[in-house]
């Protein structure tokens, strides 16, 4: 980890856009860098835990998909519209899955069009296992004071319900 600077860059640039006229989006700017920040920062601490299991995180987000199904297989389409991805994103992770026999493709029970992504024992033991050192590395410390978790997450939830993420139709949601 480098030495931490001596200002924080976001701040400078809040100044610099206030200086050069841009005051009123200035802290606009400064939300939208430092939520970008965290998130390079909270996805550096996911993949040094997820590196030593093989996994990346969107491996990982699709095995705990399929883990948490009751059949412990999805249709590749759902998982996708389930994990907010593109399809070919989820393809991409199930061949890498695949190829590390952690998932298997099956033909759809009943809509031959669509093909299955299935969980093998392998793939749900890892799931767990990496969950748990997720959990204990950083879940359970996410680099937030827990008194500020339960702010962070309604700001985020309307953030994205705002953007379209979700329709919790009229119902408030959790946060």
């Amino acid at each position: 980890m480098p030495a931490p600077l001596p200002l924080d860059p976001i701040a400078e640039a809040h100044r610099q856009w206030v200086a050069h006229g841009w005051g009123e989006v200035a802290d606009g700017m400064a939300a939208v860098t430092s939520v970008m920040r965290a998130q390079q920062i909270m996805m550096a601490r996911v993949e040094e835990v997820l590196k030593p299991f093989g996994l990346t995180f969107a491996r990982y987000e699709l095995l705990t998909l399929l883990n948490f199904t009751k059949a412990g297989a999805l249709p590749m389409a759902k998982a996708s519209a389930r994990l907010q991805v593109h399809p070919t994103s989820v393809t991409n992770a199930v061949d890498r899955l695949e190829a590390a026999h952690l998932v298997r493709r099956t033909p759809h029970p009943s809509d031959r069009r669509a093909t299955l992504v299935e969980l093998t024992d392998a793939g749900r033991a890892l799931a767990i296992e990496a969950t748990e050192k997720l959990n204990t590395e950083v879940f359970a410390r996410p680099g937030i004071p827990s008194e500020h978790i339960d702010t962070l997450l309604r700001i985020l939830a309307t953030m994205r319900h705002d953007a379209g993420d979700f329709d919790t139709g009229g119902a408030p949601s959790k946060w």
